[in-house]
């Protein structure tokens, strides 16, 4: 399975929706969540949940990672955990996360189900999905309470509502909150997952996708099935941007070689901050190639 770290996109799917369960394997996409909340309308849910076991099998099979999304655990999460866990999935999301405690409800929840099923304990990981402002103040004890946190995902029109702010395509209106929310998740540690681009525009997503780039983030999650490559495009370090960092990686250990402490390189001086990040972006492009390589 593709570590999570290396997971770019994130891709809602509607949960009871059997052709686009069936097809979101050719989307691309990293990560494929059987949306079972906002998705799926409550009388379809059962339908939903009668699916998951044969979708999950035939999106592992795919080489995809497989997750789902079940509704707040006191408004039907726990119905849904109880078919889906059957299923193995490698990751439950749940939304509406506001606190600590909604987290710990859900790990013992899962761990339950992995016993009762059979399943290897402690294997499923938790996405939980930062929706209000309360969610966002309280995002590091939220990521920090449980070692099966893998990541957090921010929302875009649960917490622009919330915030009361009007929503727009360039997403302007959630540009505070999506900056701290990627500081929060990178001080607990996990990946922090950028919010759906909601609108049909694939421009519009490459945009929304660079900007959450140059900001620091790796994962992004998507709605429509088209926007996953546009995702996975932008989030994998190009060839040229490989080849700078390569060049900016010599020269400056060639600097440090000769006792110079930093280096001219294209006239901006390269210090040691700006050789770690040269490393780090030239070791996540092999990880990458790896990954892929691995799963076909």
């Amino acid at each position: 399975m593709r570590a999570p770290h290396l997971c770019r996109s994130w891709l809602f799917v509607e949960g009871a929706n059997e052709e686009a369960l069936r097809t979101a394997p050719a989307s691309g996409a990293d990560v494929l969540i059987q949306e079972l909340e906002d998705f799926t309308p409550p009388a379809e849910r059962p339908r939903a949940r009668a699916l998951a076991v044969e979708t999950y099998a035939a999106w592992r099979a795919a080489g995809t990672v497989v997750a789902v999304r079940v509704n707040p655990l006191a408004l039907g999460g726990m119905d849904d955990l109880a078919a889906v866990m059957k299923g193995g999935p490698d990751i439950v999301a749940l939304p509406k996360v506001a606190g600590a405690e909604h987290v710990v409800e859900l790990e013992e929840a899962v761990a339950r189900f992995e016993r009762e099923y059979g399943l290897l304990e402690g294997r499923t990981r938790l996405l939980p999905n930062i929706e209000s402002a309360k969610g966002l103040v309280n995002l590091l004890s939220i990521a920090s309470a449980s070692p099966r946190v893998t990541g957090c995902l921010i929302a875009s029109e649960d917490l622009a509502a919330d915030l009361g702010a009007e929503r727009g395509m360039d997403g302007a209106e959630l540009d505070y909150a999506r900056a701290r929310f990627l500081v929060e998740c990178r001080a607990a540690e996990v990946v922090a997952v950028d919010c759906p681009f909601t609108f049909r525009d694939d421009e519009g997503a490459a945009a929304e996708t660079r900007w959450a780039r140059r900001r620091g983030y790796v994962a992004k999650s998507a709605v429509h099935h088209a926007h996953a490559k546009i995702i996975n495009d932008i989030l994998t370090p190009s060839a040229e941007a490989v080849a700078q960092a390569r060049r900016i990686k010599t020269l400056f250990e060639e600097a440090r070689a000769k006792g110079d402490a930093r280096v001219e390189v294209d006239g901006a001086l390269v210090e040691l901050p700006n050789y770690l990040n040269a490393c780090r972006l030239i070791e996540r492009y092999e990880e990458l190639q790896y990954a892929r390589t691995a799963t076909g």
